[in-house]
């Protein structure tokens, strides 16, 4: 429960609040006035202040203000009265987390008490989790810590330097993102290594993952709702456009945005300001956008993807290299993903042996690192010893990269499911992509622009899908 410092001059107010507060488990102290609660709250810390605006010698604004100047982090909600609209929007400008207008039931104040909390709370652990990342970068240029890594990123090939000297240019201006990179690269974890390296990582760092969400959900999300705004929409909720105020919002498959999610991400992109559904007035947000996808540039320009959105978002941009291409860190990987899980299965191995290290380099990995993530932590519990051998080694998890058939492919994905084995989705459906496109090669006797039309590709598209399989484009 949350440590709470009520700050109010009427005593009969003061007391009510604390016994509802009580009741719902928190921690609460009481002051009777502004200077006697910024004493308080400079004796202990309070996860969430809450204020009265009317007060005598210091009111409500002069609390907030003095607060936010001595630590922004700490949330404060403050209580006001009918008729002072102007003063609420003068507390919201100075960053207060919300308010409640008097009369308010004990419930709708315990709700916004509860949701204040959950916000702060997430807000603390994402802060917690950047400096981490900020440590481990440092360890990482300092030539410490035990693996050769970039904040969580694993890696010592020169494709990869380059890609953490790229993020340390990058990281502190505040320029819009684009990453690209087949699934499973890792490419939030880029993205979470610039935000931690710009001078916005105290701050939040929220992630939309679009292609999760269904087209009917996904504006409420992104701009948030007000009550009523849609059926189901029982109560207001922010969006995390504002969760991310000042802070790095992360959109990854940006190519699955409906088109007027695309409209509506565009104004927002332009005016800097967002409004919820629902909602009659903009509130102005301060975010940096990092946005993701695993299509390529010139795919995602041939698809339904607004011109004027891509060049927003297509300011600043690089790739991520699949597996394949950064084969000397799959030891690397290994021994961290050992390390990540060994209590977890309760493994006895500590390291993999050289011909397990064999049998995982040569491997194309179409799934990339989250493919070689899965099968390792199989291994560790298939395996016996002290050390993982290639037995121990699924290899009927293994993505196949050129598969003997698709019947055969799913009857084996059958029975992994079946057995409750993990299966990368994004992995399975590109395989079959590959098989697809072979056999429409086939049927076309070889003619691209004949395949390409059999499966309602433009030109650029089905090429771009020829090199991505290694499969001849001229």
């Amino acid at each position: 429960m949350a440590e709470i410092l009520i700050i109010e001059d009427n005593r009969g107010m003061r007391e009510g609040l604390e016994l509802v507060l009580r009741r719902k488990g928190h921690r609460t102290r009481i002051a009777a006035s502004g200077a006697a609660g910024l004493d308080l709250l400079a004796e202990k810390e309070a996860d969430l202040v809450i204020t009265d605006l009317k007060m005598s010698r210091m009111d409500g604004l002069e609390v907030l203000r003095r607060i936010k100047e001595e630590d922004d982090h700490v949330d404060v909600m403050v209580i006001s009265a009918h008729g002072t609209i102007e003063e609420v929007v003068e507390a919201m400008r100075l960053g207060a987390a919300d308010f409640i207008e008097k009369p308010f039931s004990s419930e709708e104040f315990a709700v916004k008490v509860a949701r204040i909390i959950r916000d702060g709370s997430e807000r603390r652990r994402l802060k917690q989790e950047n400096v981490g990342l900020r440590v481990q970068n440092a360890e990482l240029q300092s030539g410490k810590g035990d693996l050769p890594r970039y904040g969580r990123i694993i890696g010592a090939s020169d494709t990869m330097r380059k890609v953490f000297r790229w993020i340390e240019r990058v990281g502190p201006t505040d320029s819009t993102i684009t990453i690209y990179g087949e699934s499973g690269t890792g490419k939030e974890l880029v993205a979470r290594a610039i935000h931690a390296a710009s001078a916005r990582r105290d701050e939040a760092f929220v992630a939309v993952h679009c292609g999760a969400l269904p087209e009917t959900l996904i504006e409420s999300e992104l701009f948030g709702h007000e009550k009523g705004a849609f059926t189901g929409a029982e109560k207001k909720r922010r969006g995390r456009f504002e969760l991310a105020h000042r802070g790095t919002l992360f959109l990854d498959e940006i190519g699955t945005f409906p088109e007027q999610t695309q409209v509506r991400l565009l104004r927002v992109l332009q005016e800097r300001e967002v409004e919820r559904l629902g909602g009659e007035r903009s509130l102005k947000i301060d975010v940096r956008i990092i946005a993701a996808t695993n299509v390529p540039p010139e795919v995602l320009r041939e698809s339904a993807f607004r011109d004027d959105l891509f060049y927003r978002l297509h300011v600043i941009t690089t790739s991520v290299p699949p597996l394949r291409e950064r084969v000397a860190d799959i030891p690397l990987l290994v021994d961290h993903f050992i390390d990540k899980y060994r209590d977890s299965t309760g493994t006895m191995v500590k390291s993999a042996s050289k011909d397990a290290l064999r049998v995982l380099m040569e491997h194309d990995w179409p799934g990339n690192v989250r493919e070689l993530e899965n099968i390792v932590q199989t291994a560790l519990v298939l395996a016996d010893g002290p050390e993982l051998l290639p037995e121990d080694v699924p290899k009927g998890r293994m993505i196949p990269a050129d598969p003997g058939g698709s019947g055969e492919r799913l009857s084996q994905i059958k029975e992994l499911v079946g057995s409750g084995a993990a299966i990368d989705l994004t992995a399975e459906l590109e395989n079959a992509e590959e098989e697809v496109i072979r056999h429409a090669l086939a049927a076309a006797g070889g003619v691209k622009s004949k395949a390409a039309r059999l499966l309602g590709l433009k030109p650029t598209a089905f090429r771009y899908r020829l090199e991505k399989y290694g499969l001849p484009s001229s």
